[in-house]
């Protein structure tokens, strides 16, 4: 181990000291940005910046199961992904493939999925539907994989999905739009009956959520990290996590 290894990982070991156990976030969301930036900055393809990624979410979830996170959603595509050129977007949904079969295999987490089905391929939704039913009855971590997510789209759906539970039940125009409430929304959600996050980190320097979990967010933390995401480290989910702890939640307060 060099020195630099060894001041790292006495630094990280602070920080995890530090951190207040009874002010840790119960959900972790997280935007996985800066794949395609990253293999760039190394002249390689594309699909190894994204094969990166993938490791790096294998790596976060355990540092979050390592902090007793109840629940995680990990952003790996978003709608707008899904208009990217054949040959980046075949190879792309190959490696989100593995890494949620990779995911179900261990045996540990109950895998969601958070997006819209209908606009993925058919293989892509079957192994996302497969690894949901392989987990099921499992009572670890809870993570949510967004593929084909969309926040807009989320939204709309939600507001979709309750019309057309209460015209079934026969309900006048009047009486649908008296249960078109924040509560109903929310029921309808991907994520109903899930807490709204607590901590949302981005990495890769952008400022902005991109539409990402805009409903359950209204009152999350965020914390934005230079890293590009195949370059963020432990010590950087840490960081964030403890500024999170140190923050005072107002919950529009």
């Amino acid at each position: 181990m060099g020195l630099s290894d060894l001041v790292y990982r006495l630094y990280e070991r602070r920080i995890r000291k530090s951190l207040d156990r009874q002010r840790l976030p119960g959900h972790v969301a997280v935007l996985m940005d800066g794949n395609r930036r990253w293999a760039r900055a190394f002249g390689a393809p594309t699909s190894s910046g994204h094969q990166a990624g993938a490791a790096k979410a294998r790596e976060f979830l355990g540092w979050c199961d390592e902090l007793d996170v109840g629940v995680v959603t990990l952003w790996m595509l978003s709608t707008d992904n899904l208009n990217r050129p054949e040959d980046e977007l075949v190879p792309l949904l190959g490696i989100i493939e593995n890494l949620i079969d990779d995911i179900a295999a261990t045996g540990r987490w109950r895998v969601h999925p958070v997006g819209a089905l209908d606009l993925l391929p058919d293989r892509t939704a079957t192994v996302l539907k497969d690894a949901a039913d392989r987990t099921r009855g499992l009572s670890g971590m809870h993570v949510n994989v967004a593929v084909g997510y969309g926040g807009r789209r989320e939204i709309a759906d939600a507001v979709r999905a309750l019309l057309h539970e209460h015209a079934a039940k026969g309900a006048s125009l009047e009486e649908v739009a008296e249960i078109i409430t924040v509560e109903g929304i929310a029921e309808h959600l991907y994520t109903k009956g899930q807490p709204d996050p607590d901590l949302v980190i981005r990495a890769s320097g952008e400022q902005r959520l991109s539409g990402f979990m805009m409903w359950q967010s209204a009152n999350a933390e965020f914390y934005f990290c230079e890293a590009l995401w195949p370059d963020f480290r432990q010590v950087d989910f840490l960081r964030a996590v403890r500024s999170y702890t140190e923050r005072e939640r107002r919950f529009g307060r």
